[in-house]
C-alpha cells in the first residue's frame, strides 16, 4: 500500500490525551483519503524546519519512503520564533534551504513531495479585518519555492485566511482552541488559543487538504 507521510508542527501533529480537544489536521486526514493509502503522521508539536532536521527526524522517512508515496510538508509557525535559535529560520534563506532538503529526500526515492503553506493564525485587527501577515513572509516564500522548482503546493494559508475572514472574529473561534472555564477538564480555566485547532477546525482543514490532494492520488 502506498503511504502518505506528514511532516510538520503542532497544526498537523497527533495530540496527546492531555492536550485534547486540541486536534491536528493530520490526525483527521484518513477520514477523507481512499483506504488504499496508509497515512503516517510524523509531525511533532513545536518543531520548525530547522529543529525537525536537527533532531534527525528525517532519518525514519529516509529509511521507509518509496516510489509512489507522498510526503506532505507543512512548516512555518515555529520557524518565525526569532527568540529561539534552535528553531528560528530566515524566510528568505534557511527556511527555503530546509524545505529543499525535505523535497530532495522525497525525490531521491521517487516519492512525490507536496508543500502545504501554514494555516493562518486567527488574529483580527481593526475589528473585522483579519491580519494578513499572521505568518510573515513564510507562506509567500514557500509558494515562490514551489513555483520556481515546480513542486506541487496546497495553499491552505490563503484558504484559511479566506475562511477565518468570512466567519469573522466570533464565528471563527470555533475553528480554534477556544474554551470557557470548566468546559473541558484539560483546561479548567478555559483557553483562548488563536493558533491551534479545535476538532471542527482540524476536520475542516483536513478535508480541504484532501480535496487538493486528489490529483496526486492517481499515481498508483
Amino acid at each position: 500500500m502506498p503511504t502518505i507521510y506528514i511532516i510538520g508542527d503542532s497544526l498537523a501533529a497527533t495530540k496527546l490525551e492531555e492536550k485534547k480537544p486540541e486536534t491536528g489536521w493530520g490526525e483527521c486526514l484518513n477520514a477523507f483519503i481512499p483506504e488504499v493509502y496508509t497515512i503516517e503522521n510524523l509531525a511533532v508539536n513545536g518543531r520548525s524546519t530547522k529543529s525537525f532536521i536537527d533532531e534527525n527526524r528525517l532519518d525514519a522517512i529516509d529509511q521507509k519512503i518509496q516510489k509512489k508515496d507522498l510526503l506532505l510538508i507543512q512548516f512555518g509557525h515555529n520557524d518565525q520564533k526569532k527568540e529561539d535559535p534552535l528553531r528560528y529560520t530566515d524566510p528568505y534563506s534557511t527556511y527555503i534551504e530546509n524545505l529543499q532538503v525535505m523535497i530532495a529526500l522525497a525525490q531521491k526515492h521517487q516519492a512525490k513531495p507536496i508543500l502545504i503553506t501554514p494555516i493562518s493564525r486567527r488574529i483580527f485587527v481593526y475589528d473585522n479585518i483579519l491580519d494578513g501577515e499572521t505568518l510573515g513572509d513564510y507562506p509567500m516564500m514557500m509558494k515562490h519555492l514551489a513555483q520556481t522548482h515546480k513542486i506541487p503546493l496546497i495553499d491552505i494559508f490563503q484558504t484559511s485566511q479566506a475562511i477565518v475572514s468570512s466567519l469573522g472574529p466570533e464565528g471563527s473561534k470555533r475553528l480554534f482552541l477556544h474554551l470557557n472555564p470548566g468546559e473541558h477538564p484539560n483546561y479548567p480555566d478555559g483557553v483562548s488559543d488563536n493558533t491551534h485547532l479545535s476538532p471542527e477546525g482540524a476536520m475542516l482543514f483536513a478535508s480541504l487538504i484532501a480535496l487538493e490532494l486528489k490529483p496526486y492520488l492517481n499515481i498508483l
